[in-house]
């Protein structure tokens, strides 16, 4: 059952959903984030600030421009792109790539999501690099990475190639894996892709290393990484029903584990926990008291639906009260936000949602104000009831 009650504070706190993690859920990744991409509840944070080597999931960095580009007409997914010595060079996972070919935009990206092609990365960070390097394209990267939101993220090149100063956090790229799901559905079902057989040239790595795909989870992405360095590594995300969850661990000492422990999360995150509907539309969760206004209160509503996340642990107690400035002071708008709704169920982060008011309330006149003056006296001389 809901718990409701008024609390007065001196300001207004705008809703946000993201806070602390939840619980103390054990893995054997050495760093990890676990977001429900759903309602915005991170269930999981470990060492997830930390600057790390990212491997190649550092590539996600390299498709989010690529797709950017191809979206706004900068590349073409049927043209053809030129490969140059230094991208022919790389080693590690590769397409096999060599100076004598010109490569299809969408065989390079199939080539970086299923095949984790190191020079196809550098083949697009060439192309699209303000000064045809991939050094220059890396500089670029930072750039909208900033401007992106992912604070912990520095690149010194396309694809993850160990390197001083190439670093992402957890939380950096699990927002990045967000952005991608959110900013281009067109591309992400490529991320699905098990196989990607290119030119039969390279039969020994035609298979996507995602160790979730082929295990029936829901599991639709992103990309595995691996060096001495960093571990092994997985930025993933899994949809089951209406929920997406999406994670990105890092430091596991071999495939195996990598697969176990991904598998782990996705099982937790989705058993452990579901959404509930708490609160429609338009339906009053409370009265707010008005202060010289035509009526002595409003009602307070929500303009969606409200849906958290609930530990299954936590059965049906969901604690919330109504915070505001009260009394409100008149006149008030219909849809005017004048409150919010806080909400805790069992251990989660708290939610805070906005509520507006259910209509407008205009100021009082004459006899209002000379009734509330008078209200205000007689309390003041102690004579009020």
């Amino acid at each position: 059952m809901i718990a409701s009650a008024k609390r007065f504070l001196a300001s207004v706190v705008c809703a946000a959903l993201l806070a602390a993690p939840v619980s103390a859920f054990e893995n054997r990744a050495k760093a990890g984030f676990v977001i429900d991409h759903t309602t915005g509840t991170i269930l999981f944070s470990k060492r997830a600030d930390e600057a790390l080597p990212p491997a190649s999931m550092s590539k996600l960095m390299t498709l989010y421009m690529a797709f950017e580009a191809v979206r706004d007409g900068r590349l073409n997914m049927e043209e053809k792109l030129p490969v140059s010595q230094h991208a022919m060079n790389y080693g590690g996972s590769t397409m096999f790539l060599d100076t004598t070919d010109r490569v299809k935009v969408a065989d390079l990206i199939r080539g970086i999501i299923v095949l984790s092609g190191n020079d196809a990365c550098a083949v697009i960070a060439e192309t699209l690099s303000p000064d045809g390097t991939e050094a220059g394209f890396a500089r670029q990267m930072t750039l909208r990475a900033r401007q992106l939101g992912m604070t912990s993220s520095t690149f010194a090149n396309s694809n993850g190639w160990p390197a001083p100063g190439h670093r992402m956090s957890m939380r950096d790229l699990a927002l990045l894996a967000n952005r991608l799901i959110t900013d281009f559905p067109e591309f992400y079902p490529m991320f699905a892709e098990t196989k990607f057989e290119f030119d039969g040239r390279a039969p020994q790595n035609v298979n996507n290393r995602n160790p979730l795909l082929r295990l029936g989870v829901g599991a639709d992405g992103l990309k595995t990484g691996h060096t001495q360095e960093a571990g092994y590594g997985l930025v993933g995300s899994a949809k089951q029903g209406p929920r997406r969850v999406i994670f990105a661990v890092s430091g596991m000492t071999s495939a195996k584990e990598r697969a176990e422990v991904s598998e782990q999360i996705v099982n937790w995150a989705f058993r452990q926990f579901s959404t509930k509907t708490i609160l429609r539309a338009d339906k009053r969760v409370a009265e707010a008291d008005v202060w010289m206004g035509d009526m002595p209160r409003v009602g307070l509503v929500a303009t969606d639906d409200i849906d958290i996340l609930v530990p299954v642990s936590a059965g049906d107690e969901i604690a919330a009260e109504v915070v505001y400035n009260g009394p409100l002071q008149a006149p008030i708008e219909e849809g005017q936000e004048v409150a919010e709704l806080v909400i805790q169920a069992g251990d989660l982060p708290e939610v805070r949602v906005p509520l507006v008011a259910e209509n407008a309330v205009t100021a009082g006149g004459f006899s209002v104000r000379m009734r509330t003056a008078t209200a205000v006296l007689m309390k003041n001389f102690g004579l009020g009831s």
